[in-house]
C-alpha cells in the first residue's frame, strides 16, 4: 500500500521557501557509500526545458539554491539531453547517486521509470521525483493540486475578459496537463459561464517539444488572440514564454504558471501583461526533501501540495491584479471554498 503524508506548511512562491513537513522512511546516504556527515548535498535532474524556463524548472532550482545557501554543502544540476532514453536518464540518477549526492531529485514525471530502478539499487540515498508517484522505501514523491491553482487562474481571467473568450495553452497532451485545463476551465465558467474557453495542445508527446519550443506556443497564442481571446493562460514549460511575448504583442493579458513569471527578469519586457501567475511551490518541495534528508529524516512516500498548505496558488504580484474590481475578493472566495471542500475542482 503507498503510503500518503501531508506537508503541514508550505510557502507558496520561490521566494519564501521555509517550511515543515511530516516525515517517515529510512537513512540516508547511497548504497556502499558512507553515513557520515561529509556526504554530498541535494542533486537534481532537470525536466525538458532545463534551467532557464523561468517556470518549472527554475523553481526547482530555486529550492536547490535555498538548500545550498542554508547547508552550504556541495550541490549539482544536470540538464536533460534532446531526445534522451529511459536508459540515459537511469544512468544520469545513478550517476548522481554513486557520486555521493543526496538526496536525488527527477524533475519531472518522465524520470518515473528511471526513478524506480535506480531507487532499488541505492537504498541508503533518499530520492525525490516531481510530479509523478513512484513506490520504493526510499522514494518521496511530490505531487501538486495543479487543478486547484488553475481554478483560481480561470477565476481571474473570466473577471479580467471583455470579449467573454479565453485561451489555454497546454505543452503535451497528457494527464498531467489535463488537470491544468481542467481547473481552469471549471473556474472560468464557475464566475462567468457566459466566457468560452479555447484550449490547444502544442504537441502529443515530449519528444515533439511542446515543453521546450517558444515559437510554437507564440503561434498557438497567436491563433487564439485572433478567435478574440484576451486572456491566455498557459502551462507549457519553455513554450509558455512564446505564448506571454504573443499575448504582449497584442496587448491582451497573459497568465503564467509554476513560478511568479511577474517577477522573472527574462520576461522583464512583457511583465505589465502578465496578470498573474498559477503557482506550483516546486522549489519548496525541493527544500522540503532537502531538508528532511539534512535533518536525518528523509521524507518518503508522497507527499501532497495543494491550496490547504500553500503549495499551490496564485500570485499578485502585478499591481493591476488589486486594481480589477471584483478580482481579489472572486479569487479569495475561490480559494476558500476549495479549502473548506465547497468547491470540487475537477482533474479531467
Amino acid at each position: 500500500m503507498r503510503r500518503i503524508s501531508k506537508l503541514t506548511r508550505v510557502a507558496v512562491g520561490v521566494a519564501s521557501l521555509g517550511l515543515a513537513a511530516t516525515a517517515c522512511g529510512s537513512t540516508s546516504s547511497e548504497s556502499g557509500g558512507s553515513d557520515t556527515k561529509d556526504d554530498k548535498g541535494l542533486a537534481i535532474a532537470y525536466d525538458i526545458g532545463g534551467k532557464g524556463d523561468q517556470s518549472f524548472n527554475d523553481a526547482a532550482y530555486a529550492g536547490l539554491t535555498k538548500a545550498k545557501d542554508e547547508y552550504g554543502y556541495k550541490t549539482a544540476d544536470i540538464e536533460p539531453t534532446e531526445g534522451e532514453t529511459d536508459a540515459d536518464k537511469e544512468q544520469r540518477l545513478a550517476s548522481l547517486a554513486k557520486q555521493g549526492y543526496n538526496p536525488v531529485i527527477g524533475v519531472g514525471f518522465a524520470y518515473g521509470p528511471a526513478m524506480k530502478a535506480v531507487a532499488a539499487k541505492y537504498p541508503k540515498t533518499t530520492f525525490g521525483i516531481v510530479d509523478s508517484v513512484v513506490e520504493g522505501k526510499n522514494v518521496a514523491s511530490l505531487v501538486f493540486a495543479e487543478e486547484q491553482a488553475s481554478y483560481l487562474a480561470g477565476v481571474a481571467a473570466a473577471k479580467v475578459t471583455k470579449s467573454n473568450t479565453v485561451g489555454f495553452v497546454g505543452g503535451v497532451d497528457i494527464p498531467l496537463i489535463h488537470k491544468f485545463e481542467a481547473g481552469y476551465k471549471q473556474g472560468v465558467q464557475d464566475t462567468n459561464p457566459k466566457v468560452k474557453v479555447v484550449s490547444q495542445y502544442l504537441t502529443q508527446t515530449a519528444e515533439e517539444g511542446g515543453f521546450a519550443s517558444p515559437d510554437k506556443g507564440k503561434a498557438a497564442a497567436e491563433g487564439q488572440i485572433e478567435k478574440k481571446a484576451d486572456v491566455v493562460y498557459q502551462a507549457a514549460g519553455l513554450s509558455g514564454q512564446g505564448v506571454i511575448e504573443a499575448a504582449a504583442k497584442a496587448k491582451v493579458w497573459a497568465i503564467g504558471v509554476d513560478s511568479d513569471q511577474y517577477k522573472q527578469a527574462p520576461l522583464a519586457a512583457y511583465k505589465q501583461y502578465i496578470l498573474t501567475s498559477a503557482l506550483k511551490d516546486v522549489g519548496g518541495a525541493v527544500y522540503a526533501l532537502s531538508k528532511s534528508v539534512h535533518d536525518n529524516k528523509p521524507l518518503s512516500g508522497t507527499q501532497t501540495f495543494d491550496l490547504k498548505v500553500n503549495g499551490v496558488g496564485v500570485s499578485e504580484a502585478n499591481p493591476e491584479f488589486g486594481k480589477v474590481a471584483g478580482l481579489k475578493d472572486a479569487v479569495d472566495k475561490a480559494k476558500k471554498g476549495i479549502i473548506d471542500g465547497s468547491i470540487k475542482v475537477k482533474t479531467e
